[in-house]
């Protein structure tokens, strides 16, 4: 190219999105800050005790499978390239562990943080016992 002709742009952009998921939060905080994390957990493990966060979370599972209940919808496994989301605020996250007892999971999220409030928050006993019946049935 050395008269000054240049090579055409690839038009690889025209077919290099693919949607894996589309929501619609219920609530993202006012002056919340993005926080995107990688989470691993060995063969398995049960994951993050249960949980809520200051705002929406949207994940991907990079590799192995999920178990993935949010208050009120019925557990359900997520697969490596599969995207997830949860709304945050009040709602309960139960579950989040290794599906898989052979080999690890590894999955990335991007969360929408209220500010002065921490990312992720336990809920305890009690709390559980009190919204029982906000989680939907469990497999038998």
């Amino acid at each position: 190219m050395s008269d000054g002709a240049r090579k055409p742009r690839s038009t690889a952009w025209q077919t290099a999105l693919t949607m894996l998921q589309e929501a619609e939060p219920p609530f993202i905080p006012q002056g919340a800050h993005a926080m995107t994390v990688v989470i691993e957990f060995p063969p398995g493990d049960p994951g993050t005790p249960p949980h809520r966060h200051s705002g929406p979370a949207f994940g991907y599972v990079l590799e192995g499978e999920m178990l993935l209940e949010v208050e009120g919808e019925p557990e359900r496994v997520v697969r490596a390239g599969e995207a997830f989301w949860e709304p945050g605020g009040d709602v309960i996250h139960y579950q989040d562990g290794n599906n898989r007892d052979d080999v690890p999971l590894r999955f990335t999220v991007t969360m929408l943080c209220e500010p002065g409030k921490p990312m992720l928050t336990l809920v305890d006993e009690e709390e559980l016992a009190q919204r029982r019946d906000r989680r939907a049935p469990r497999p038998a």
